[in-house]
């Protein structure tokens, strides 16, 4: 008898799950806030990848995370959910869980060898009392800082590798009538910028004292004072028109040499690469100013529970075909993510992805992100103070800390 690989067997047993003939589209209304052009480019590879294997993908796009999670997750209590459902890597969908509401996803989980080819991070990130209850489908670092290279050089400029070299980047750019610094108007990015800032000033061991062990003598300490003074510098080198501006259109600003710098999660390579760039080219890319570390970010879908079984062979061939080896290299190489698989080849992904598959291989250079590590409730109450004092000039660093210590005083 011939030898089987495992792998072989694993989709045979995916295969049998689905239960009925392959021409007999299974239908699957995925809910998702994919809509810039880099995103939408990635999430087509999702698309085509599931209606080759026999599947017909229903794109219901929402755009912005937060609108889109709170339509999902009205659908799924109302009785009228989606087949999936994308959220971040982390919290977000424990109260999901919580109520019985998702499928779990073990019998697919086994028959693919998750436990194979995801990280035990990953793992712990999707599961919940030892179910898995999400796919996985990529790693983002949040903490990039992106340049234009041309604009730099035609300046004097050379790329900053210290948050004093930034400083002074800035300060040629501003003086020269070139925005220094791409911002967003909206919240969550003033949130990501601080957490850049945490990790770039104040270290790992800082950025996991604070949310991982919710120190608030750390926060009250002399070093997260001067990560607040270092975030409220940065208000000085914004413009006017950020409010309003959504994260892609910041990137843009760089992409197009309209600004020098953005601070932005490594989908900002997805808007590179639609403008027809190349990362760490045209647009370079630092991975973390200052302590160079990977934030260990992502997204995530959930399939809620459904009694219809057209739905359940849907949600069965999709969860294995966004892990295939050929769709999670595909799929992350557009979305400007690396694989959550760690046997496929990324040889070929670009030079920025290179950089943070070096810093994830390096001990203690990681760090798993915020929203693995705390609660929505407490999350938002920070993008609520965080916000508040990118707004208000006025604002102290000193005003800042102190609410932020409050925050995860009342969260002991």
């Amino acid at each position: 008898m011939k030898h089987i690989s495992r792998k072989l067997l694993g989709a045979a047993a995916v295969l049998s799950l689905l239960a009925g003939p392959v021409a007999a589209a299974e239908k699957a209304e995925v809910l998702h806030w994919w809509t810039s052009g880099g995103e939408s480019a990635a999430v087509a590879v999702f698309a085509d990848q599931f209606n080759a294997a026999g599947g017909e993908w229903v794109d219901a796009a929402i755009a912005g995370g937060e609108a889109a999670r709170a339509a999902g997750i009205n659908r799924i209590v109302g009785g009228n959910p989606p087949t999936a459902m994308q959220f971040n890597t982390g919290k977000q969908f424990e109260d999901l869980v919580a109520q019985g509401l998702l499928s779990n996803l073990d019998t697919v989980a086994a028959a693919d060898g998750w436990d194979k080819f995801l990280s035990p991070v990953l793992i712990k990130a999707v599961s919940r009392d030892g179910h898995f209850y999400a796919v996985p489908v990529n790693i983002h670092s949040n903490n990039w800082l992106w340049y234009n290279t041309a604009l730099l050089e035609a300046n004097g400029i050379t790329p900053p590798t210290t948050w004093d070299e930034l400083f002074a980047a800035m300060d040629k750019l501003k003086a020269a009538g070139v925005i220094p610094m791409a911002q967003s108007g909206d919240a969550w990015t003033q949130v990501l910028l601080f957490n850049d800032v945490l990790l770039g000033v104040g270290g790992r061991d800082l950025f996991l004292k604070v949310f991982q062990d919710g120190d608030v003598d750390a926060i009250k300490s002399a070093d997260f004072l001067k990560v607040a003074q270092t975030f409220g510098k940065l208000r000085e080198y914004g413009d006017a028109g950020q409010q309003g501006r959504q994260w892609n259109q910041a990137t843009g600003l760089v992409v197009t040499g309209k600004a020098g710098f953005n601070f932005m999660g490594d989908w900002a390579k997805g808007e590179v690469l639609a403008a027809g760039l190349t990362p760490g080219k045209e647009v370079g890319c630092t991975p973390g100013l200052g302590h160079q570390v990977y934030w260990i970010g992502g997204d995530v879908f959930v399939f809620p529970k459904t009694d219809n079984a057209d739905a359940q062979k849907a949600q069965a061939l999709l969860a294995h075909t966004m892990l295939t080896p050929e769709t999670q290299v595909a799929f992350n190489a557009k979305k400007g993510s690396v694989p959550v698989r760690g046997d496929v080849d990324t040889s070929k992904l670009d030079a920025c992805a290179q950089a943070g598959l070096k810093l994830l291989a390096t001990p203690d250079a990681s760090v798993p992100g915020s929203d693995f590590l705390q609660t929505p409730d407490v999350l938002g109450s920070l993008q609520d103070v965080i916000g508040q004092f990118w707004t208000t000039p006025s604002q102290t660093p000193e005003e800042l800390q102190t609410k932020i210590a409050d925050i995860f005083a009342a969260a002991k």
